[in-house]
């Protein structure tokens, strides 16, 4: 005879929540790749820094992810909307994330 615990354990088996991704863009030779990317909810960007200078990820007036030389840093984003960042010490580099709701 089943408990009601391992009842209660089956049922929710079918309920796992959908898995966070980590979406990975490069920093190299001045530039961000890809420069435009896709997310949802709950997904991590992860920037890796690849270049011979440090760089950020900048949203003006919002957040800012440092990456130093050959480092990486990153960024859980959690809410839909369209994120266009650049680097505040090369701001001829510019990148767009647009996250979707799950």
């Amino acid at each position: 005879m089943l408990s009601w615990v391992t009842i209660a354990l089956v049922l929710n088996m079918g309920a796992v929540p959908a898995l966070a991704e980590t979406i990975t863009v490069t920093v190299d030779k001045m530039a961000f790749t890809p420069t435009e990317v896709s997310a949802k909810i709950g997904d991590t960007i992860e920037w890796v820094n690849k270049d011979r200078f440090a760089h950020t990820a900048t949203v003006k007036g919002g957040w800012e992810v440092v990456l130093p030389v050959k480092k990486s840093g990153s960024l859980v984003v959690e809410k839909a909307e369209a994120i266009d960042y650049y680097c505040r010490f090369h701001p001829n580099m510019k990148g767009r994330i647009t996250v979707a709701a799950k």
